[in-house]
């Protein structure tokens, strides 16, 4: 067993206000919880893991190349591998979600590429 205490966990702020917590995982898969700010969104990016996005507070506007989709609270949407795909804050108020990854991935991802 390899528990992870919240306040001890790996934290990554990519944007003011946009923080993402590395949660229990493995190579397998990974846990991001992550918090946005009203308006705040990621750029368009894809990479090859498979994502599920949870929205657990507030509303969060997942767009795609071809479609885009508004999650409330406990909605949630698959994106497939390397899928361009962004995150949105459309909502008022900050919204919270969980990003599972699969395989696992780290924050390396965000803090090594190349703009």
């Amino acid at each position: 067993m390899r528990p992870v205490d919240f306040d001890d966990a790996e934290t990554y702020e990519p944007d003011d206000g946009w923080r993402r917590v590395s949660m229990a995982g493995s190579d397998q898969f990974s846990f991001e919880w992550f918090e946005k700010p009203p308006g705040h969104s990621s750029p368009m990016h894809d990479h090859e893991n498979e994502q599920v996005c949870l929205c657990l507070e507030g509303e969060l506007t997942v767009a795609t190349e071809d479609d885009e989709v508004t999650l409330e609270k406990f909605d949630s949407v698959l994106l497939e591998s390397d899928e361009p795909h962004r995150v949105e804050n459309t909502g008022d108020e900050l919204a919270v979600g969980l990003d599972v990854f699969a395989p696992g991935r780290s924050f390396d991802f965000w803090t090594d590429r190349d703009e």
